[in-house]
């Protein structure tokens, strides 16, 4: 069984952990108002990771959070073994882009961007290889941008094959229907996708259980790199290190 990488989720909204339901910010349940010690938490356990999105930014088209972001990345910066953050929100210029990465930020994601300025997530994708994540997220298959706010009429496929030989590091797929929701993963999407392009891909919204992670390890092999866990892991449905340890 190929590795599957955990990506717990810190959502900021108003400088508080959040998590959204369907990606509506009136649907706001807070969970932490320190996203530093909810970061340091995370790495203590034994995630390698920390997936941060600033919500506020993403509605804003410009960091909203940003006090946030440098609080969570000093709080994982000397962790023994090393936590990486990749961090999406508002990053709608390379100025900002370049600015988060010399900062610390491992990886950048990039999603509003992706649909409505491919030029620039292009142009960041070869500035920066391998640090650079597609934020792909859909809504009946097709993609949602501003936040979720708005739903194009292009097919997520279309768009993350744009970005094959770009030097992306990754799609993170999410299915806005079940953001937030724990019915559980769409794997058979994020599968389609997987196969349909080059890159890897993150499966993201739906986490319930660890046989969610069960039904992801299964299929990792075929182009699925890691998964992005919210609201299951705040609400204790999913132990931390029993995912870890699932994961490989």
């Amino acid at each position: 069984m190929a590795k599957l990488t955990l990506y717990p989720a810190i959502d900021l909204k108003g400088g508080q952990v959040v998590r959204l339901k369907r990606g509506e910010m009136d649907q706001a349940t807070v969970y932490g108002t320190d996203p530093a010690v909810q970061a340091a938490s995370f790495a203590a356990t034994g995630f390698g990771w920390v997936h941060v999105v600033d919500l506020d930014g993403a509605f804003a088209g410009r960091p909203a959070n940003a006090a946030a972001v440098q609080a969570i990345l000093a709080a994982v910066q000397d962790v023994p073994g090393g936590v990486k953050v990749q961090l999406g929100g508002g990053i709608r210029s390379m100025a900002t882009a370049e600015a988060w990465l010399a900062s610390g930020v491992s990886r950048i994601i990039l999603g509003s961007a992706a649909v409505k300025d491919p030029e620039f997530a292009l142009q960041a994708c070869r500035a920066w290889p391998g640090r650079v994540a597609l934020g792909i997220d859909a809504k009946g298959g097709m993609v949602a941008t501003e936040g979720w706010a708005e739903v194009s009429t292009l097919p997520a496929e279309s768009v993350a094959k744009r970005f094959e030989d770009a030097g992306a590091a990754a799609i993170i797929y999410t299915d806005i229907d079940r953001d937030g929701m724990l019915g559980g993963v769409n794997v058979e999407a994020t599968l389609a996708l997987a196969r349909a392009v080059k890159l890897p891909v993150i499966a993201s919204g739906g986490v319930a259980s660890l046989a969610d992670l069960e039904a992801l390890a299964a299929v990792a092999a075929e182009g699925i790199e890691g998964v992005i866990i919210g609201r299951a892991l705040y609400d204790g449905r999913v132990d931390p290190r029993a995912a870890l340890a699932l994961a490989g």
